[in-house]
């Protein structure tokens, strides 16, 4: 017997398999595993809705923002600056500076503009705000995504389905704990704004109503800490959380967790303009609608960064920045369905499923030692070792195994074993026309690899396809398959043709074509 390199690639590909994975076959505390799906270990299975007219009024009041942050910079004197659900309105006291805020307003996208002397007013096109409620479920897909990838759960399912709703599935989520902390973590909108408080009015809040304090452009917040203690403050903000870079757990003088966060150039400059002009003045750091802290400006606060203190956990506290550090959700998400998908199922799934994947693959093994023989037991190791080589794979990059993926697993083993039907019928063509070992070997592997090619690359194109368009389940599918035609290009082709390689001699000299290919001659 003589060594090749094909055969010390396969050797080493099956200790590869065996060594990455043994983690997942012998679930040690150590090593990378593969993550079983929602439908294989029982997990949450949520459908949410989107108010998406929330998002069109987030909008509104961002621009709100803007224009009041540009007349401040520009020194143009606006009085009157109000807005509902889709339009702002306000008048200019100068009216030679309607063609600087002009010039401003027109750089506002998908916005209609109509001055009217001094009073200017701007609203949304439909099409804006088709594209904004579009924009806003997008969004909301992409921060829970986010969020829950922070949060550390392996491969979390998150997909639109229809137009405002959103599919998620959460595997390995057990205890009530778990599913109240990852609901509030989804759901919550993280929307962090910096407020200025209404100082001259806000003695008198304990007599207003909301009607009154709309009437002067401010709103009535409730204190994070005592909601019987109320905050006056503008309804337009001074900037908010869409500014924000970073958002990181911190903990003050007394070692109590603290939120600390940083702002983007942008908002740097913002809140570095808006406390320069307001020293002596309350600044409300407002999450959510409630004011968390409202300390006094000492001096300009330069650098773009600011802290939100608070009665919570140091979980409480991971869960707040990364929420905001994976985005606001510019609308509210509220909760149409839940199911609660038992492990019960998970093994009962698991269970079947092995049972028709040894089922399976020992039919195939005993039907290729019976057929072809000893080249039968060579198929037979290289499709043992394709099987450990998916699973090490899969383990070493954390993929995650579902029902669907398990099939792909089964149908691997048939698409592997076929790969050593066609060469092992072509050497044995070969060897009936009489042509030497070394001959029929050979050709055998040439005339088999267009086919066998042929028949992996248009199935793994396809489940590229699967991989890019589906979701879920179908994305395991589509994974287990390519590692598994991937695998057997290296074990059904490489593999066993250095092992042919290796015996030839041996098979020369045995001259027993029955035992080797299980044919006469």
């Amino acid at each position: 017997m003589k060594l090749n390199y094909r055969i010390v690639i396969f050797g080493l590909a099956i200790v590869f398999g065996v060594v990455f994975s043994m983690p997942s076959l012998l679930q040690t505390t150590e090593g990378k595993k593969v993550n079983l799906g929602l439908d294989l270990q029982g997990g949450l299975h949520m459908l949410l809705g989107v108010k998406t007219d929330e998002a069109v009024k987030s909008r509104i009041k961002s621009i709100a923002a803007s224009i009041k942050h540009f007349s401040d910079r520009e020194d143009i004197l606006i009085d009157s600056l109000n807005f509902n659900e889709n339009s702002i309105s306000f008048m200019l006291l100068d009216s030679d500076d309607a063609t600087k805020m002009k010039e401003f307003l027109s750089k506002v996208d998908g916005s209609k503009v109509l001055i009217d002397e001094e009073n200017i007013s701007l609203t949304l096109t439909d099409e804006e705000i088709l594209k904004t409620q579009k924009e806003a479920v997008s969004q909301a897909i992409e921060t829970i995504r986010n969020r829950l990838d922070q949060f550390g759960l392996s491969e979390p399912v998150v997909a639109r389905q229809g137009e405002e709703k959103i599919l998620v599935q959460l595997a390995g989520i057990k205890t009530p704990e778990e599913e109240q902390r990852a609901r509030e973590l989804i759901s919550r909108a993280a929307k962090l704004e910096l407020m200025a408080v209404d100082e001259e009015r806000s003695g008198r809040i304990g007599v207003m109503t909301d009607a009154d304090a709309a009437a002067y452009g401010d709103v009535i917040l409730p204190d994070a800490k005592n909601q019987n203690i109320k905050h006056l403050v503008r309804e337009i903000p001074i900037l908010d959380g869409g500014m924000l870079t970073d958002a990181y757990v911190g903990f003050d003088q007394n070692n109590r967790p603290q939120i600390n966060f940083s702002l983007n150039s942008e908002g740097a400059e913002i809140f570095g303009d808006f406390t320069g002009r307001s020293v002596g003045k309350h600044l409300a750091v407002v999450l959510d609608g409630k004011v968390y802290s409202a300390p006094v400006i000492n001096e300009r606060i330069g650098g773009g960064s600011g802290v939100i203190s608070g009665d919570y956990t140091v979980m409480e506290a991971k869960d707040l920045a990364i929420a905001l550090r994976s985005g606001a959700l510019l609308a509210p998400i509220y909760l149409m369905e839940k199911r609660s998908v038992g492990p019960s199922l998970g093994a009962d799934s698991i269970e079947a499923s092995m049972i028709a994947l040894i089922g399976g693959f020992v039919l195939v093994i005993i039907f290729m030692m019976v057929y072809y023989r000893l080249a039968g037991v060579i198929a037979n190791v290289a499709l043992i070792a394709n099987l450990f080589i998916i699973l090490a794979v899969m383990s070493l990059f954390g993929a995650t195994l579902t029902l669907p993926g398990m099939a792909g697993i089964v149908l691997t083993v048939g698409m592997a074993v076929d790969a050593n039907v066609i060469i092992s019928e072509r050497i044995r063509e070969l060897i009936y026309q009489g042509v030497s070992i070394h001959k029929a070997i050979e050709e055998g592997y040439s005339n088999a690899m267009r086919a066998i090619l042929d028949a992996n690359i248009t199935t793994l194109i396809a489940a590229v396809v699967l991989y890019a368009y589906g979701t879920g389940a179908i994305k395991g599918f589509a994974i287990t398959i390519s590692i598994g035609i991937l695998a057997s290009m290296v074990t059904a082709i490489l593999g066993t043709h250095g092992i042919y390689q290796m015996l030839e001699k041996k098979i020369q000299t045995s001259k027993n074509n029955r035992l080797w290919f299980g044919i006469k001659g």
